[in-house]
């Protein structure tokens, strides 16, 4: 409330007030999994909704977040794919996000009291609803923000934005943003990632790679994630597990391997655990990490690709974006 900063003069505050709106998004459900997970919808200006999980582990507690409401890539294995999208997140928008889970989690300071630096909400990934590279800007702005020891003060190495590969914008995540890249890459033939990431047949594999060789940031230190969903059948052989480890030769790099989480209607299966394992070994012993999720929040369809929100509008225009948000 602009009107209690008495350290403000009264002229000022009124212009704020005129101007501005100290908010976040409203909280519509809540649920919590059996294994602690928690998914948030919650209601953005203009009535849309996106969904948000915080996934709580034994030493660190890592919220995903949104950048869209819905998203354009349709990738074929992903809930969120089947909703089409309606606009990007303001700024704001991604940031509150981050705000409404430490409200929840009861995780701020208190004045006076000594620091903790154990934090229940350690870790940022931009793996929620939406490509955040299909919306640069607001996803830079928030995240500098998180970043900003004036702001919620998260080191850039606790944030990662997950992108299918919007190839020109690679380079200026690392410029701009400096937080850790994944990759979801899925496939390791440009004939099956075409049907998984439909993006693939504007950026294919090979320019894909390309770009990640020549990411700024890369090395052993701080190496790209390669976020493969694990599907029966389609892309889980061990001719692809060898293809893979040819295609990110010389790539600082690790292997995330996602059993499938199943949505209504969704028409593949999760691979088998054997055959997951068998994968993940041929991966290892090319000298790759290559650990496999455990997949969480399923009972709430909070695991990985099962977000995706009731909002089914038509698209926005910035001009109208703005509107709603009173920008």
């Amino acid at each position: 409330d602009f009107a209690v900063m008495s350290n403000l003069a009264k002229t000022y505050r009124a212009e704020l007030a005129e101007h501005f709106v100290i908010e976040v998004p409203e909280v519509v459900s809540k649920q919590v999994s059996l294994d602690g997970t928690r998914k948030y919808l919650m209601r953005i200006a203009g009535g849309h909704e996106v969904e948000t999980v915080y996934i709580p582990e034994e030493d660190r507690g890592t919220l995903c977040i949104s950048s869209q409401v819905g998203c354009t890539l349709t990738c074929s294995f992903c809930h969120t794919g089947t909703q089409k999208l309606v606009r990007n997140l303001t700024t704001a928008e991604i940031v509150g996000q981050v705000l409404v889970a430490r409200d929840d989690l009861g995780e701020w300071p208190e004045q006076g009291a000594p620091k903790n630096e154990t934090r229940l909400l350690s870790n940022i990934v931009l793996m929620g609803m939406g490509e955040p590279l299909y919306n640069f800007d607001n996803v830079r702005d928030a995240m500098k923000i998180a970043m900003d020891p004036e702001g919620i003060s998260l080191s850039r190495r606790r944030i990662t934005l997950s992108t299918s590969g919007v190839v020109p914008e690679i380079a200026k995540t690392a410029q701009e943003i400096g937080c850790q890249l994944a990759i979801s890459f899925h496939a390791t033939t440009d004939e099956v990632r075409d049907k998984l990431v439909p993006i693939n047949k504007k950026w294919n594999i090979a320019e894909l790679l390309d770009a990640l060789r020549t990411y700024p940031k890369v090395s052993n230190s701080e190496r790209i994630t390669f976020e493969y969903v694990m599907l029966k059948d389609v892309n889980d052989t061990d001719a692809d597990a060898r293809r893979l480890v040819k295609l990110i030769k010389g790539i600082p790099a690790k292997i995330n391997l996602i059993p499938f989480n199943e949505w209504p209607g969704s028409p593949y299966e999760r691979s088998d655990w054997s055959r997951i394992e068998a994968f993940a070994d041929i991966i290892y012993k090319a000298g790759y990490a290559s650990p496999i999720r455990t997949p969480r929040g399923e009972d709430i369809m909070a695991a990985c690709g099962q977000l995706k929100s009731a909002t089914e509008r038509a698209r926005k225009s910035r001009k109208a974006i703005e509107a709603e948000a009173g920008l």
